[in-house]
């Protein structure tokens, strides 16, 4: 729907409301920020973003890859092996994720929990 070949079906007011309809959703930043630099597979994104139900994380997912945000490789293995990861269209965005991440660390640093699940804080 958002993707970039795809911009001239919608008017926008701002800039802001143009990004915010490719990366608004609950987890679709958090999505684009795990993938940055990586190759994760459905389980590893799950396990990064516990918060997140199975239903909702595949339609966010889906939703970014629909917009040519992120790539999905399918291996024909059994069981079947799926690696998603950014498009270089979907690496555009890693100087806001960045950004997104430096102010969430500086406002909310103190009640950032870092584990092996989450490694936002001080990254």
């Amino acid at each position: 729907m958002h993707n970039k070949n795809e911009k001239k079906e919608r008017i926008f007011h701002c800039p802001v409301e143009a990004t915010l309809s490719v990366i608004g959703g609950k987890y679709k930043p958090i999505i684009l920020y795990d993938l940055i630099g990586k190759t994760l597979r459905f389980s590893e994104l799950r396990r990064l973003i516990p918060q997140a139900t199975q239903k909702m994380l595949t339609q966010q997912i889906r939703q970014l890859e629909a917009d040519g945000l992120v790539h999905r490789e399918v291996y024909p293995v059994v069981p079947p092996k799926t690696e998603y990861s950014l498009t270089p269209y979907g690496e555009t965005l890693i100087p806001i994720l960045t950004v997104m991440c430096d102010w969430g660390n500086a406002h909310f640093g103190d009640l950032i929990v870092a584990d092996e699940t989450n490694y936002f804080k001080g990254h």
